[in-house]
């Protein structure tokens, strides 16, 4: 997946173009930027590379969530709908607004169960989002059936996901906003980094605006400006940019090499009976970022997941007890602990996150072990790692 692992001329020359100029902002000193304007550049091919009318392209993943719900009018009270599996991210970017995350069970997608979010809609319930974790997809058209019965913003966490498609449309592009990462270890990278995308031009304004303290951004050299909202600083910069611009036009034989990895690992693991694989709902097609597979019991998946580390398969992981990517490592989201005095309406509104049912996504992830698909790997080395993987996990189900 990490797109730092292709990373040689190109990127060099992209950097070296800013770093020649002097400019590491991405906005004014146009007098001396050669026309070197990376993020512009960035912003233009990835959204057309997302088939989208536009991109913001900003300092982070979790930033770009954060923008896009303001961007879309999300605020104080309002309530948002997302998985028990994510990254961490996902409500911090919520809560940063004083918005309040409402926590749901996944399905055999290890993504949102669209029954359990309909049976967690509210007066209160302001969007909908699904994280395509891993690499692949949530149920998107049957979200998408739910937003719209509810009048709801389906916004699209696709960090991990870059590169799938549902129903032909890139990921991030089937609702109503999306939202990327570029850090380092991402399937592209700007270094740090993220992007969103929609084809609201009103949302992207906002999102424009937003991330760099309420500017409109006309006129020349930003002396022009003026600040229609009030913003805050979550600027890329010309640096992280050039980087991304680079990486992007990688993406496809990068796809095309985790594909292929991914393919070898899966072979060697169907020919087990006893394992199976997450469901990739009809019409999506994965980035090939992860395999993800599952064991009969949470037993079974804890004893090859350590077998598997035994025999030097590494960068796999068992995330039903990782403290970045399951509710059951969130105890500071459980109980609320904060540097400072959270807001009226997530302390009043939050879900009691201890007391609450997540049996269904337990029964998912605890039988659940993910392989991380790098591209840096030989042919030779796929094949040794897909036949230690069988190998130790042979050894427990026998």
């Amino acid at each position: 997946m990490p797109g730092f692992e292709v990373f040689g001329a190109e990127e060099r020359k992209q950097v070296n173009d800013v770093l020649e100029t002097g400019v590491l902002m991405r906005y004014g000193f146009e007098g001396m930027r050669n026309n070197h304007f990376k993020a512009k550049e960035f912003e233009v091919a990835f959204a057309e590379r997302m088939q989208s009318k536009y991109c913001q392209l900003v300092s982070s993943g979790t930033s770009a969530l954060t923008i896009a719900l303001a961007a879309a009018g999300i605020g104080a009270g309002d309530e948002v709908i997302m998985p028990t599996f994510t990254f961490v991210a996902s409500f911090e970017s919520i809560m940063m607004l004083g918005a309040v995350p409402v926590l749901v069970d996944i399905d055999d997608t290890l993504t949102l169960d669209p029954s359990a979010v309909e049976a967690a809609i509210t007066s209160k319930t302001k969007c909908v989002m699904p994280v395509h974790m891993c690499g692949s997809m949530a149920d998107l058209k049957a979200l998408k059936t739910i937003c719209d019965k509810h009048d709801l913003l389906l916004l699209e966490d696709a960090c991990q996901a870059i590169g799938g498609t549902f129903e032909g449309k890139p990921l991030g592009s089937y609702g109503d906003l999306g939202c990327f990462s570029f850090d380092y270890v991402k399937t592209i990278t700007c270094g740090e980094g993220g992007g969103i995308i929609t084809n609201n031009k009103q949302y992207a304004i906002n999102a424009d605006q937003f991330q760099d303290h309420g500017h409109d951004h006309i006129g020349n050299d930003r002396g022009a400006e003026t600040h229609p909202t009030l913003g805050y600083n979550f600027r890329i910069s010309e640096l992280n940019a050039a980087v991304g611009l680079a990486q992007l036009d990688k993406l496809d034989s990068i796809l095309s090499v985790q594909k292929e990895n991914y393919m070898i690992l899966r072979k060697a693991l169907a020919q087990i009976e006893g394992v199976t694989f997450r469901r990739v709902p009809e019409g999506g097609v994965e980035n090939y970022s992860f395999l993800n597979f599952y064991l009969p019991t949470e037993a079974l998946a804890k004893a090859a997941h350590k077998a598997m580390i035994k025999v030097g398969v590494d960068v796999c992981f068992y995330w039903y007890t990782n403290n970045w990517h399951y509710i059951n490592g969130w105890e500071h989201l459980r109980n609320l602990k904060s540097m400072g005095n959270l807001p009226l309406e997530i302390k009043t509104q939050m879900q009691d996150l201890n007391a609450t049912d997540f049996s269904k996504s337990d029964a998912w992830m605890s039988r659940t072990i993910s392989s991380l698909v790098k591209i840096g790997w030989t042919h030779k080395e796929v094949e040794t790692r897909a036949a230690k993987m069988a190998e130790a996990i042979r050894s427990v189900l026998a």
